[in-house]
């Protein structure tokens, strides 16, 4: 692993096909390494990272393939399961992915023989976004242009089904917060759901379109943020439901928002993929200026490592990791 400085990513991982998304596990998985996966148009590959900013044996990072999974159609969206274990004999990966067949896909693997996968039929519309249950995993629930968000069971089952009033951009399940889902919605609302009653409970208000996608913050659970236009936006859900703060990012129009995992403060958002480069900003709420800017070729997804200030986006076969300080 090289550190790469013409593109001004700390370091880059070389893929075999294209990288559509990419996904940081969120959850301790019993190892010292952070697993990752990407999707391409036809494969998951699942790998750990180390990074030099955890281990000083680390010489800048190290990346290891622990399995290809076959997809057979375009990744599109991936999920982390916390059920997956790398310390458990033998170890467990799942995860599930959305693909342009509106279908969902759940893998289940011990890294040997046992690979299992399960297809989940029922969206009418591309799937934009999913998310595994935090604390059991035992469900998932996704969100689609055919203005629904579903919650299923690991058979698949429907659990809970959702009417929104516009496509489904993002849903957030928060670890503090087991029994709301999050529902951010194109025409600029983000909504509450009480999982227990099937109500909505709170919303949010943009007042601007198109909303592209929205995070809701792991450090503080009052703090939701996303992107609608070329803005990002930040709301604290105990003042009011209108943003507390808002600022032009992106020339363009602005297509991710992520909140970091070790700090409040910390987000990062992408542009557009533009006819070449796409641009990646990282924000400190204490600064008035984006902290980092990075170019990727033609990059998309976004994900915030689980303990360190890093993200990675996926680009033309390779996927870009940018660090940054607290």
């Amino acid at each position: 692993m090289k550190q790469d400085s013409t593109r001004n990513a700390a370091y880059t991982v070389d893929c075999e096909d294209y990288v559509h998304v990419v996904k940081f596990s969120p959850f301790d998985c019993g190892d010292t390494c952070s697993l990752i996966a990407y999707g391409g148009n036809n494969y998951v590959v699942v790998g750990t990272c180390r990074f030099q900013e955890e281990d000083a044996e680390v010489e800048g990072m190290q990346y290891e393939t622990l399995r290809t999974f076959h997809h057979g159609i375009r990744v599109d969206a991936i999920a982390w399961s916390p059920e997956t274990r790398l310390d458990a004999l033998p170890p467990q990966i799942r995860f599930c992915t959305a693909a342009s067949d509106r279908k969902l896909r759940l893998f289940t693997s011990d890294l040997q023989d046992k690979n299992e996968f399960k297809t989940f039929d029922g969206h009418s519309g591309y799937i934009n976004d999913l998310v595994f249950a935090p604390k059991e995993g035992q469900e998932i629930a996704s969100v689609s242009d055919d203005h629904t968000c579903r919650v299923w069971d690991l058979e698949g089952n429907e659990k809970a089904h959702f009417v929104l009033r516009s496509p489904g951009v993002s849903v957030c399940w928060h670890p503090e917060e087991a029994f709301k889902l999050m529902v951010a919605e194109r025409n600029g609302t983000i909504r509450f759901y009480d999982l227990i009653t099937h109500q909505a409970i709170l919303s949010l208000e943009c007042e601007q379109t198109p909303l592209m996608s929205a995070d809701w913050c792991l450090k503080n659970s009052l703090k939701i943020g996303a992107v609608a236009g070329s803005d990002w936006l930040i709301w604290d859900i105990a003042r009011s439901s209108y943003p507390q703060d808002k600022r032009p990012a992106h020339v363009d129009r602005a297509r991710l928002f992520r909140w970091s995992r070790v700090t409040e403060n910390l987000f990062a958002t992408t542009g557009y993929p533009g006819k070449t480069t796409t641009q990646l900003l990282i924000h400190h709420l204490g600064h008035p200026q984006p902290i980092l800017t990075g170019t990727a070729a033609v990059g998309s997804g976004l994900t915030w490592h689980r303990t360190l200030p890093l993200c990675a986006v996926g680009g033309d076969h390779k996927i870009f990791f940018w660090v940054t300080e607290m």
